[in-house]
C-alpha cells in the first residue's frame, strides 16, 4: 500500500509542478495532495518533499499557520471559480448545476472564514 500512496503522490506533484507553469491548471490542490499521499508512504520522500523549493513557495505557509496571503487566495479561487462556470455552462443537468452553486458557495466560505490571510512579506 505504501507503494500506492508514492505514485499517487508523485502523480500528484508532477501534475502541481504542471500547475505552477500553466495558468489553467490549480497548483496548491495538487500540492496538498501529493504532500498527503507522501507522508502516508514515506518518512523519507515526505522530508525530501518538504524540503523542496515548490513546498516552501507553494505550502509551507499555509500547513504551518493555516494562512494565505490575499493575492494567493484570489489567484487559487479565480482559477478554480472559472473551472467550475465552465463546468455550470456547459451542464444541462439541473441537479448537476445545483452541485456545482453547492461547491462554489462551499469553496467561498472555506476560504473567507477557514483560512486566514496574511500579508505579503
Amino acid at each position: 500500500m505504501k507503494t500506492v500512496f508514492i505514485g499517487l503522490g508523485f502523480l500528484f506533484l508532477g501534475l502541481g509542478v504542471i500547475g505552477a507553469t500553466v495558468p489553467i491548471l490549480p497548483t496548491v490542490p495538487f500540492l496538498l495532495l501529493a504532500s498527503f499521499f507522501f507522508a502516508k508512504g514515506s518518512d523519507r520522500i515526505n522530508n525530501w518533499f518538504t524540503s523542496t523549493a515548490i513546498y516552501k513557495k507553494h505550502l509551507e505557509s499555509y500547513v504551518k499557520t493555516n494562512s494565505m496571503t490575499l493575492k494567493t487566495k484570489c489567484k487559487i479561487l479565480a482559477i478554480s471559480t472559472s473551472m467550475m462556470l465552465i463546468g455550470f455552462y456547459f451542464s444541462k443537468i439541473t441537479i448537476a448545476r445545483i452541485v456545482i452553486l453547492v461547491l462554489m458557495l462551499c469553496q467561498y466560505y472555506y476560504f473567507f472564514f477557514k483560512i486566514k490571510t496574511i500579508r505579503e512579506d
